[in-house]
């Protein structure tokens, strides 16, 4: 019986080593999760249980279990490097077979599909629609779109503007003082704005502020130097039609007025809709068309944050929602796993999210290589949704979490394997010389 129990311990030390020369082995390794070999004892039993005076039948390998503490995350670069900073794994999908990992080494095959380091697998998670909203609840392969970003018609154009309350006022029913874009004593202050037509040409649009009298101003707009309800090649065809803009004692806004029969109709709150702007180009100083066409929803040019207190008419850099095409730049991923595709027209795009599992026992996951695991009965049924939502981690992109083996420990356990098994020999080698004693006393 001595033997079997000395074998078995000589079995026991010799997957100790096994599993600790794994760890040093793979202590370079991104994502790896360190293992413990785990033993139990071995006792003889009968149906009616053991016995008071049994001797122990030495130890078996209960288990190796994996340690998924938090390896520490180191910064490479590269964009598609990704790190959990938390709990959770990446899914990945080898044409309908999942796996899952904290290696977060990815790449993009010649399709554009993000994949693992060796091409094999995809990765999985959330699909963006054509405006960049991520679709929630079905995962798919995520994939990198190259393609141009369209162009957007500016629809909004928004800014803070102060005016002058000191300015002089002009008299603009004299008839010298009629507004005149080419005439700057008819005009207090202007200031220009780029928008963008549906084929993402830019154009310039232009406000005219005229103070007209105390705590009333007019502003006259203009596109390209045009009236923008103009028909023909004439920009000055249709003279422009002023919006009235007045303050109280205070200098604050008290209204946006624009007579009703013009394309700046209707006001909405206090701002002015350019209803009717045809975009075209000046060629050889004569107008077309250019065949693009405006927001079919017209531009709203918001006046509410336009303020007239005692200093330099002025006005903040203007927002406007337009842009024109768009050629993509890089690639950018946020802590919640949102790719955002950035374009040359400052521009950036969602283009689809990175979906992370969770399990209710991770200890339960098979490993099978390639710093991956696979779900099985003891693990339970993977659980996906975004990260840092719940108790997910977050992505840290350009970074890679490291191998959790602790090097220090792993070498003493080393000695201890080695002690071990060098100990467990020495019991059977003493049994050897006892039982060579008793063959020589026969």
């Amino acid at each position: 019986m001595s033997f079997n129990i000395g074998l078995s311990g000589l079995y026991a030390a010799n997957k100790q080593l096994d599993v600790t020369g794994n760890n040093i082995a793979n202590v370079a390794t991104s994502g790896f999760k360190s293992s413990r070999a785990e033993f139990s004892d071995v006792y003889s039993a009968t149906k009616l249980g053991n016995g008071s005076k049994v001797v122990g039948s030495g130890v078996r390998l209960a288990n190796v279990s994996q340690q998924f503490t938090q390896g520490d995350i180191s910064n490479t670069g590269n964009v598609l490097d990704m790190a959990i900073n938390g709990s959770g794994f990446f899914t990945l999908s080898n044409n309908g077979s999942t796996s899952y990992t904290r290696a977060g080494t990815f790449k993009v095959d010649k399709s554009g599909y993000v994949t693992n380091t060796d091409y094999t697998s995809r990765l999985q998670g959330y699909a963006a629609d054509a405006n960049g909203k991520i679709i929630n609840g079905v995962l798919t392969d995520l994939k990198i779109d190259t393609s141009n970003l369209a162009p957007k018609p500016t629809s909004t154009v928004s800014s803070t503007i102060n005016l002058n309350s000191t300015a002089a006022v002009i008299d603009d029913t004299i008839p010298a003082n009629t507004f005149d874009p080419t005439n700057t004593a008819t005009y207090t202050k202007s200031f220009s704005t780029p928008i963008y037509d549906s084929q993402g040409n830019s154009h310039v649009m232009d406000q005219y502020m005229v103070k007209t009298g105390a705590n009333t101003w007019k502003t006259y707009t203009l596109v390209d130097g045009r009236n923008p309800d103009a028909t023909g090649s004439d920009p000055k065809v249709t003279a422009p039609i002023a919006t009235t803009i007045t303050f109280d004692s205070s200098g604050k806004l008290v209204s946006v007025a624009t007579p009703p029969a013009t394309p700046a109709a209707p006001n909405v709150g206090n701002s002015m809709t350019l209803a009717g702007w045809v975009p075209g180009k000046v060629t050889n100083g004569v107008w077309a068309a250019n065949g693009a066409t405006a927001s079919a929803a017209g531009m709203t040019i918001s006046m509410t944050n336009t303020t007239q207190f005692n200093a330099d008419s002025a006005r903040s850099i203007p927002a406007q929602d337009g842009y024109a095409t768009g050629e993509i730049t890089n690639l950018t991923i946020d802590g919640t796993g949102t790719l955002f595709a950035n374009f040359s027209n400052n521009q950036n795009k969602a283009i689809g999210q990175v979906a992370l599992a969770s399990f209710t026992n991770e200890q339960g996951l098979q490993a099978v290589g390639g710093t991956s695991w696979k779900e099985t009965f003891a693990s339970g049924i993977p659980g996906y949704d975004a990260p840092t939502t719940g108790t997910l981690g977050a992505i840290a992109s350009n970074s890679l979490e490291e191998s959790n083996v602790n090097l220090t420990n792993e070498l003493v356990n080393l000695i201890k394997a080695q002690g071990n098994y060098q100990a467990n020999a020495k019991t059977i080698s003493t049994q050897s010389t006892i039982m060579q004693t008793i063959i020589q006393m026969t």
